[in-house]
């Protein structure tokens, strides 16, 4: 499997700073437009990060994560979401096609990064090979993290909870209230 060249210098960057990553918000990726982005912006808010697909019988969730999102960002809260062709090949498009399709069927205005892998292996991305340090991986799309301010995992949901889900909020809620 070739490896996208924003893959590796997601993987430099991590290996410079000794692969051992104790914050999300140490890493760097790259936006869906193929911009850098450092994840330090969004050191001191709680965040949701997502593995997303456009073609996955739970895509719709996109509705669900962009009313979250709406109803939580002025609370120092974003969703990050992080395309990933892992799971049955449901996010095959360019960067492109996936920033159109979310936009135009879901409305998304929360923060969209670069395709990346979350499976454990080699190629996997430093962001995920931190967030499974957990022993949480996504074992389908739409797997959830909630990070803390200090860009520490608080809790995992599975693809099967759902945006609205009283726990998730209970969990979002927890965070935003230390």
């Amino acid at each position: 499997m070739r490896i996208a060249p924003t893959f590796m210098a997601v993987a430099l960057a991590a290996s410079a700073m000794g692969g051992d990553v104790d914050s999300l918000y140490s890493l760097k990726t790259t936006t869906l437009e193929g911009k850098p982005a450092d994840l330090s912006q969004y050191k001191g808010k709680v965040v949701l990060v997502v593995n997303v697909a456009s073609q996955c019988g739970l895509t719709p969730q996109y509705t669900g994560l962009q009313k979250l999102y709406d109803d939580y960002k002025d609370k120092n809260f974003a969703i990050l979401g992080f395309p990933s062709n892992d799971f049955g090949g449901q996010e095959p498009g360019s960067p492109e096609e996936i920033a159109t399709f979310c936009k135009k069927n879901y409305g998304v205005t929360f923060p969209m990064f670069g395709k990346l892998v979350t499976k454990a292996g080699p190629d996997q991305s430093p962001i995920y090979q931190y967030l499974g340090k957990t022993g949480n991986l996504p074992g389908w799309n739409f797997a959830k993290y909630v990070v803390d301010k200090d860009g520490h995992v608080a809790q995992f949901f599975g693809s099967k909870t759902t945006p609205d889900a009283p726990e998730l909020k209970a969990a979002i809620d927890a965070e935003l209230a230390k």
